[in-house]
């Protein structure tokens, strides 16, 4: 059996746009995609700070270095320009390797979103 657990967190990046009229999608440094170990289209959870909301999208590469998180399409009405959210990845595993799994989990700086 597998199960769903908690592989990876971006925790309080500070969003840096919100594109309504985009395909769909969060855009985020590529350096912040490679610390929590994060694939290019994957799917992920946001969970905005500033008004509760919880909704999920896919991945796609941003600039290096760059601290953008911005959120395209839909999900651009979720959130403001200056939230703070946090992106929740999630992985399939079974139980064994899930008691033995350790979650990379990331803290960039919440006001330049750069890792410290």
């Amino acid at each position: 059996m597998l199960i769903q657990v908690f592989k990876s967190k971006i925790h309080r990046v500070r969003v840096t746009g919100a594109e309504l009229n985009y395909v769909g999608s969060i855009t985020l440094d590529e350096a912040l995609i490679e610390a929590a170990g994060i694939v290019v289209g994957e799917r992920v959870q946001i969970v905005n700070i500033n008004n509760g909301e919880r909704f999920e999208t896919y991945v796609i590469k941003g600039q290096r270095n760059s601290g953008e998180v911005t959120l395209n399409g839909p999900a651009a009405r979720r959130v403001a320009k200056g939230d703070l959210i946090i992106i929740i990845a999630y992985g399939y595993m079974s139980v064994d390797e899930a008691m033995e799994f350790q979650p990379k989990l990331v803290f960039p700086n919440e006001e330049t979103n750069l890792l410290l």
